[in-house]
């Protein structure tokens, strides 16, 4: 490591900097209640700040890196964010993890601007962000090796990346001082490789740090009695899947699946089992957690939780969570399934169990989207459901707003009576339920927001509503009530108002292929021109006319 530069060696800009701050902290500390002066000096550190980067000098910046600055802790509005991009006070991460995600975040961006200003030949701004990125990784480096010993084989990527990082300052120091565009051409070149090398090496290092960490949570909750300490590593873990698939995988290698089902297997540990299981569900969004969690025999566990009574609600709603997620149609691998299906009766029976007692919303949500999943890959989950006189179920529960309280859970529900439609015993309950005049509540399902997933959300429910009249009108009786309930000026209206279909193709479609089916068994049903149109001409003829449709045609 390079020893500090002798004090009289160091920029003005430092000295600048340092006085600032402290005179920043001296009027937050003495003038907490004048908002004027506030402003006037985080607007006079921040314009500052955006000036020193382009004025530094790497040896300069790289000693301010490594000075604390002491900030008083009753003066929390006098804190603000330096260089490493981690901002202070409720801000500042309070364990390692979270530290090192955010530095990780700000070395991450500064890259990908270097990327583009390269491309562009914004040298300047190439060697000034290279300073910053340079400033940033030896701090990382530097704070995480004083919190956590590094591992050996991390400490070879330390120090390959900041002699890298430090290549890339001096090459793109050295383009500042010419205009020969042969040279800055060979040395963009030069520099797009080495950047490539730091990001590599960088996203190696940050994963190896991650996987460290990782197992330090890991350990605490294999060999820890406290439930708070438990508690507190399966938090720390559960945040940590929020921040996409990649650390997912690294989570689930980690044997994180593992360790959290043997939390689930000890009754010490009941109150835990929610908290576990939610943390279980995030990681198994990824392909490695699914895979422990069949070599753990997890599905087993997951049926032991859901069918035993004495489980408290919140356990079981995490378990249908869990179930959700490892049946999505979204994942290419089904190796899992085959243990599923051993325990899928008793599975099926608890979930339409949790929808017809859940005390609220989310819990149904969690266990219709389950059903939905598990209906999808085996008919046998379907005659099962039907045994268990689940269409009763479902429509009642799209009676209570409590259950059933937004577009979402409508889809789960929707989805499921679609697929249950395709068997024939299906179309007597449905009409026994009422189940006719609920799908044509269900085609006329509108966003109470502007939210794009509510929006799609609704998209859905019209279509499925519409598969599944499509269905159930092979049943004269059925085509016969759906008449009756006037169905036909609604799949009409639908067809031809693309803002009732919020544009959607594929509710088009749907409504366009239950109209046939009721034209076909009622073909009185339909006045001459709506035939002519819609019933007609080929579907796919049908369809390009509706779609093309402007607004004012209806």
């Amino acid at each position: 490591k390079q020893s500090p530069a002798p004090i009289h060696h160091l920029q003005i800009n430092e000295f600048a900097l340092i006085v600032m701050l402290h005179l920043h902290q001296f009027f937050c500390v003495h003038f907490p209640h004048s908002t004027r002066m506030q402003s006037l000096q985080v607007d006079s550190v921040q314009r500052w700040m955006e000036d020193l980067r382009h004025m530094t000098e790497v040896e300069c910046m790289c000693v301010l890196q490594a000075k604390p600055i002491g900030v008083e802790e009753d003066s929390q509005q006098g804190e603000l964010i330096v260089a490493s991009g981690v901002g202070a006070g409720d801000h500042v991460a309070r364990n390692n993890l979270q530290t090192l995600l955010r530095r990780a975040l700000v070395v991450s961006t500064e890259l990908g601007k270097m990327f583009q200003r390269l491309e562009k030949g914004r040298w300047q701004r190439v060697h000034s962000t290279a300073v910053r990125a340079n400033c940033h990784v030896r701090s990382l480096v530097h704070e995480y090796s004083a919190a956590r010993s590094t591992p050996p084989e991390m400490q070879k990527y330390e120090k390959s990346l900041l002699e890298k990082c430090m290549e890339l300052t001096n090459i793109t120091e050295r383009c500042l001082h010419t205009d020969d565009e042969f040279f800055l051409k060979s040395m963009r070149e030069a520099i797009h490789e080495i950047l490539t090398d730091v990001s590599d090496s960088f996203s190696n290092m940050i994963d190896m740090a991650l996987a460290n960490e990782i197992r330090v949570l890991i350990k605490q909750i294999e060999s820890s009695d406290s439930i708070h300490t438990i508690g507190s590593a399966i938090s720390n873990l559960l945040s940590l899947t929020q921040d996409g698939p990649q650390l997912c995988s690294i989570i689930a290698k980690e044997g994180a699946v593992v360790a959290l089902f043997k939390i689930c297997r000890q009754d010490r540990f009941r109150d835990l089992y929610a908290h576990a299981l939610r943390t279980v569900a995030s990681i198994c969004c990824v392909e490695e957690g699914i895979n422990q969690l069949d070599k753990v025999d997890g599905i087993l566990c997951l049926a032991d939780i859901l069918t035993d009574e004495s489980s408290v609600e919140a356990a079981r709603a995490e378990a249908a969570a869990v179930v959700a997620q490892i049946t999505s149609p979204h994942h290419t691998s089904t190796q899992h399934l085959a243990s599923f299906l051993e325990s899928m009766h008793d599975i099926v029976t608890a979930l339409i169990k949790l929808c017809e007692s859940a005390s609220c919303g989310e819990v149904f949500l969690l266990a219709s989207a389950a059903l939905a999943n598990i209906t999808f890959f085996d008919s046998m989950a379907c005659e099962i459901l039907l045994q268990l006189n689940a269409i009763q179920i479902l429509l009642q529960a799209c009676k209570d707003r409590q259950r059933v309280d937004t577009p979402y859970s409508k889809d789960q529900v929707v989805t499921i009576l679609a697929n249950l439609s395709v068997l024939e015993q299906c179309a007597s309950e449905v009409l026994q339920e009422q189940g006719i005049e609920r799908l044509l509540l269900l085609l006329g399902e509108k966003p109470s927001s502007t939210s794009p997933s509510e929006g799609a959300a609704c998209e859905r429910v019209q279509q499925k509503a519409a598969v599944t009249l499509a269905r159930l009108s092979r049943d004269p009786d059925v085509a016969q009530t759906a008449i009756q309930l006037k169905a036909v000026p609604r799949l009409i209206e639908l067809c031809r108002s693309p803002t009732e279909r919020n544009n959607s193709d594929s509710v088009l479609v749907a409504c366009l292929a239950a109209l046939r089916r009721l034209a076909a068994g009622c073909p009185d049903s339909i006045e001459a021109a709506d035939h002519q149109q819609l019933i007609k001409p080929r579907l796919v003829d049908s369809f390009l006319l509706c779609s093309n449709m402007e607004e004012s045609f209806v």
